[in-house]
């Protein structure tokens, strides 16, 4: 593949550089904080207006028709900036599942107003025994004489906070597998609790306790909610992907920088030897992890799905870790002040910390990529 930026990557990512460098000092993300809003209407309409919600949709649904790259391209600069903004959750991996699972007529009826930020969807699909993997499913969708009803729980809802619309993972006795349901937020028997995580963001818990459902609100087919579900779930992680390698640079260059003015013994800490291998290893670690992105934006444009899902775990599971140690890292370079509040390197490693949670942690992902290889050994020897 060819990861030069053309002249419409080019600026679309020094748009989003722009917005972070005005619109998220570090204080100005510290009063967001404060506010406890899990979204900034003003920057919402500034999101929609860029095009930063419809990067990736088509424009039959109202978008701009591009790639997970330009998506990706957003992400790092957002990640930069640490945005709390729900772009992840709403624009990405709600908008990506909807696409794969809906009829053409579900996603022209529904994707534009995810486009032009008039309605936030989220997915909620994640739940207390699956870690943040699309499997299992314990929700139950039982017909009843107009629909269905929805029995269940879901954790870590992103963006669920202030979501118009969710849309619902469950099993259905009348189908075979998993069921994709677009539920409204309003729904009589949805409970929604708004959930701030560590990094000064928000998810959602929903709770179902016999939700009326009703039978067209089913996304595409019945039973067919897996392939979308991993579909969405693999540009979600190609996203957080960069997102992480952007606040790796950032963390990079703020301790970079402090290492040039803290002084002790009368010059720069920043010209000790020991302290300058420790940065290389933090940007070697930073450009290892770059690379994995790569390889996994390549595998998700080229190969099948069996490939496609061992690199979507390889790179969940080793730029996850590179984020931690890089940011803890920062920290340390930092001294004592990087355990602070008020001390913008401890916020990117807050960041990491959450990012292992989301969409199934390290160790789930390298337990997959175990069995995969058990399998292929298995396959390989049955066929010798």
């Amino acid at each position: 593949m060819n990861f030069n930026l053309n002249a419409e990557q080019q600026l679309l990512q020094d748009s989003v550089r722009r917005f972070v460098d005005r619109e998220y000092s570090f204080d100005a993300r510290a009063a967001l904080i404060k506010a406890r809003s899990p979204s900034h209407a003003a920057h919402w309409q500034t999101f929609a207006e860029n095009g930063w919600l419809a990067a990736a949709l088509p424009e039959s649904c109202g978008g701009l028709g591009g790639t997970l790259i330009d998506t990706v391209l957003i992400a790092g600069e957002l990640g930069r900036g640490l945005v709390l903004e729900p772009w992840l959750g709403c624009a990405v991996l709600a908008a990506q599942t909807l696409l794969a699972a809906g009829t053409k007529s579900q996603c022209e009826a529904w994707l534009p107003s995810v486009a032009d930020g008039s309605r936030k969807f989220a997915l909620a699909y994640s739940e207390p025994q699956s870690h943040g993997l699309a499997e299992p499913v314990e929700s139950r969708a039982q017909p009843v004489a107009n629909g269905y009803a929805l029995n269940g729980r879901k954790t870590l809802v992103l963006g669920g906070a202030d979501a118009d619309v969710f849309i619902v993972s469950a099993l259905t006795p009348d189908a075979d597998g998993i069921t994709l349901f677009l539920v409204h937020a309003d729904t009589p028997g949805l409970t929604r609790r708004a959930l701030p995580l560590h990094d000064g963001s928000f998810a959602a818990e929903l709770t179902f306790d016999r939700a009326q459902i009703a039978r067209d609100a089913v996304l595409g087919e019945p039973g067919q909610g897996l392939t979308a579900l991993r579909h969405g779930l693999a540009h979600a992680t190609a996203v957080l992907s960069a997102e992480l390698v952007g606040a790796m640079e950032k963390a990079i260059e703020l301790t970079a920088d402090y290492l040039k003015v803290r002084k002790q013994f009368g010059v720069p800490i920043g010209s000790f030897q020991v302290l300058q291998h420790r940065i290389a290893d933090m940007a070697a670690d930073k450009e290892i992890a770059r690379s994995m992105l790569y390889a996994l934006i390549a595998s998700l444009e080229n190969d099948d799905e069996p490939a496609r899902l061992r690199a979507v775990s390889q790179a969940k599971s080793l730029i996850g870790r590179a984020a931690r140690f890089v940011c803890a890292q920062a920290i340390q370079l930092h001294g004592g002040m990087g355990m602070t509040e008020e001390c913008q390197v401890g916020h990117y490693y807050k960041r990491a910390v959450v990012a292992e949670a989301l969409f199934g942690n390290g160790d789930a992902h390298d337990a997959f990529c175990a069995a995969q290889l058990q399998q292929d050994l298995l396959h390989k020897e049955n066929h010798a």
